[in-house]
């Protein structure tokens, strides 16, 4: 009966909706279909716990890169094996939805880690709402043109949108000082592990508060119509707008204030609605702000309370009671300071009420140091510390930094607010669902119930040296290899041997996060091959993923380097049964899903001290791959997990990078090294070609020069990165290797962001 009334429901939806018949549809008339029909069955359960009348955490994201939703939500509700049996009976192959693109409303990490968190709110049971932006385009569509990347819009909504519900009714407005914008909401539901929980996630789209301005139109004024939509619709056209322009910046200012104006608007008026007390309002909404892009929405809640008849002191006290702030990043360049003759000239009430607080602090702490607004710019990080209750790193060795240097004069003057919560990722996502074999392997050796409690993996510790189950897991590990590599054969047109060792590095591209002392690893052995000197080197292949901001120029060199090195490497006859190197097009949550089971060694080189955190190596870890990497982010706290024997680590530690920066001169390690000077030199040398447009020698030069002068430390820990990672080459395939995989596997347990969700919970939000 079940299986009937679903596929009747489906059948009836394909020929509303297109016309078409079951065995008729196309990809995404069935994606919008079975996406539908499911919604449908979820909505009393969603009703029920967006109506229930408690506490509830709003999560203010800029990013929510929430990934492909279909095969997670029918997971979630324990649904996915039982549709795919019922369409297969139909000669409908459910791999069809492999079609549909991931809507890439994100950036990487940050936007990852809010959805994860979504899904693990809902499967604990917190009433956990997220809030964002409704992009039109996501992120971008990373092409490559003769080793340049180029970026095309990213039209996620071209098959539709089946999985949200526009709320007309709940739209508000947003006051430019040069215009009105309309906020109208889409609700996604985000369901919990069981099904039993169903929250929301509200983007916000912008449009034209008038509609069609029809007398304009019939006065052939077409152009004030384009005009007009333009400036309201191009609020919500693209996730980051490009900042390097004045009108750049501009529009940036508007997404954040946009965003958060409309959700405060949002949470006052639902607090209303229901008859409550706004001198009661942090009794009933707790706000987290995912790093400084949603910080607008502090002195935005201020400003509405005020005009709901309280003082500018009541008023901050309340938003004191409602906000806290997650800091994600000690780069200067995001941690974000505006221009307050910008803040003025768009949003001058804003202005004002940014004023006040710094004055309010003045009198606080006259003599304290501390600020808000210094050289006529606001620092949106220390008013989300000032107006907020907690501020949390997201990792042990991050929130120490913190602590210690970014943000020590607020540390010094309140300390009880500061606490760490370690970043996790979903298990249901990125294991279960990713590597159904190896979640087989698990539960069939310590049974199911894992998948919400994975603390439970712990028990797979006592198979790490088991024969049986050393040799089921290496097998697992290269049929993953093998759908890998014709996934990447089929994309890319690179063929990855599967028994080659699959080393990946795959995150967003970032100098900090060296994909440059990679790439130089790899012309290492490139050349050490042709010389006759790695004879027992063992095939590898070196995979990327990531894509470089459009107006990132260094990134973007190291792009255009790293596949020089791959058309170089891959059509050379004399290694080619030795080493592959292969950088993957439009990186995103479905190729990673296919790319973190497959992976033997996991990239986490970072110089120490640079990486917040990172969730990419938790996603390795749980897939039972070993790291390489420093001593930096979370990679600190998987070796305290795992066991330091278990990972590879190299380079300097934060407090050697200190004590190196003091006098550091990288054209002596060059000059000293006669391999490492041959590396380097293939960046000017004629080796590569970029195209006449000086990149590879601008890289090369940030290496010895200018503000930068190798300021990541990529020479200085070249030497102690190839030595480590040849022993890890050479370690590979061993029963010892092995059992260090499944050691990862069983260590994962913490980096549930289930156990992340509930560490907020009851330190944080006090829910």
């Amino acid at each position: 009966m079940e299986k009937n009334k679903w596929i009747k429901r489906v059948c009836d939806i394909l020929l509303a909706n297109d016309g078409v018949t079951l065995e008729e549809a196309d990809a995404p008339a069935l994606y919008r279909a079975v996406s539908r029909a499911t919604m449908a069955e979820i909505h009393p359960t969603w009703r029920k716990c967006r109506d229930k009348k408690k506490k509830r955490v709003g999560y203010l994201s800029a990013e929510f890169l929430l990934g492909r939703a279909i095969h997670s939500n029918l997971y979630n509700l324990g649904k996915l094996d039982k549709v795919k049996e019922w369409l297969g009976e139909r000669g409908v192959d459910f791999t069809l939805f492999e079609e549909i693109e991931d809507a890439a409303l994100g950036n990487g990490g940050l936007g990852r880690l809010a959805a994860c968190y979504l899904e693990s709110g809902a499967t604990v049971g917190i009433p956990l709402d997220g809030y964002g932006i409704r992009y039109r385009y996501g992120l971008f569509r990373q092409t490559f043109v003769s080793g340049f990347q180029k970026e095309e819009a990213d039209d996620w909504q071209r098959c539709g949108d089946p999985w949200s519900y526009r709320r007309e009714s709940e739209s508000v407005e947003v006051e430019f000082s040069d215009f009105t914008v309309r906020a109208v909401p889409y609700d996604t539901p985000v369901i919990g592990y069981g099904g039993k929980t169903v929250n929301t996630l509200r983007l916000w789209q912008s449009e034209e508060p008038r509609g069609f301005d029809f007398e304009a139109f019939d006065a052939m004024q077409t152009d004030r119509i384009a005009k007009s939509r333009m400036n309201c619709e191009s609020i919500t056209y693209a996730l980051y707008p490009n900042d390097s322009t004045e009108r750049g910046r501009l529009l940036r200012l508007r997404q954040e204030y946009f965003f958060t104006s409309a959700t405060i608007q949002d949470i006052i008026r639902k607090h209303k609605r229901e008859g409550l007390p706004i001198e009661r309002l942090g009794e009933y909404i707790t706000l987290q702000l995912n790093d400084t892009h949603p910080v607008f929405a502090v002195p935005e809640m201020i400003r509405l309370l005020m005009k709901e008849g309280l003082d500018f002191e009541a008023a901050f006290v309340i938003a004191r009671s409602v906000f806290n702030f997650t800091n994600h990043t000690i780069l200067g360049e995001a941690l974000e300071c505006w221009d307050m003759k910008r803040v003025r000239k768009l949003i001058p009430k804003i202005a004002s009420i940014l004023v006040r607080m710094q004055r309010r602090l003045e009198r606080e702490l006259p003599d304290g140091g501390l600020f808000l607004i210094k050289d006529g710019r606001v620092h949106m990080a220390n008013v989300a510390i000032y107006a907020g209750s907690r501020v949390n790193g997201v990792a042990a060795l991050h929130t120490e930094i913190l602590k210690e240097s970014t943000f020590r004069d607020w540390y010094a003057h309140y300390p009880e607010r500061f606490l760490n919560v370690t970043n996790g990722v979903t298990p249901r996502r990125w294991l279960a669902l990713c590597n159904p074999q190896l979640s087989d392997l698990i539960t069939r050796r310590i049974g199911d119930g894992w998948q919400n409690d994975l603390e439970r993996l712990r028990e797979l510790g006592k198979f790490a040296t088991d024969p049986e189950t050393r040799a089921e897991f290496f097998r697992i590990k290269q049929e993953k290899k093998a759908e890998l590599s014709a996934h990447i054969y089929k994309k890319e047109g690179i063929l990855l041997p599967p028994e080659f060792i699959f080393d990946v590095q795959a995150k967003r591209l970032h100098e900090y996060k060296r994909q440059l002392l990679n790439a130089f690893s790899i012309l290492y052995y490139y050349f050490r091959l042709k010389d006759g000197l790695e004879p027992d080197f063992k095939p590898t292949a070196f995979i990327f993923g990531a894509k470089a901001a459009p107006a990132y120029y260094m990134a973007k060199a190291i792009i255009k380097f790293i596949k020089s090195i791959a058309e170089l490497v891959n059509n050379d006859e004399d290694v080619k049964d030795k080493m592959r190197v292969v950088f993957v097009t439009d990186y995103n949550v479905s190729y990673a899903e296919k790319i973190m089971p497959a992976a033997d060694i996991s990239e986490q080189i970072s110089m120490a001290g640079m990486e917040a955190s990172g969730t990419g190596n938790m996603k390795f870890m749980l897939n039972g791959t070993v790291t390489l990497g420093t001593m930096d982010g979370a990679n600190v706290e998987i070796c305290e997990e795992a066991g330091i024997e278990n990972e590879y680590i190299f380079g300097a530690t934060v407090d050697e990078v200190k004590r190196v920066k003091e006098n550091y001169d990288p054209l002596a390690i060059y000059n000293a090294d006669p391999e490492l000077r041959r590396i380097v030199d293939t960046l000017d040398d004629g080796t590569f070609d970029d195209n006449g447009t000086g990149m590879l020698k601008a890289l090369k030069g940030s290496l010895f020069g200018g503000w930068s002068k190798d300021h990541y430390l990529v020479l200085h820990d070249f030497r102690d990165y190839v030595r480590v990672k040849s022993k890890l080459i050479g370690d590979y395939g061993t029963d010892e290797f092995i059992s260090k995989c499944i050691r990862n596997t069983a260590s994962g347990g913490k980096f549930s962001s289930d156990r992340s969700i509930l560490d907020y919970a009851r330190d944080v939000w006090k829910i």
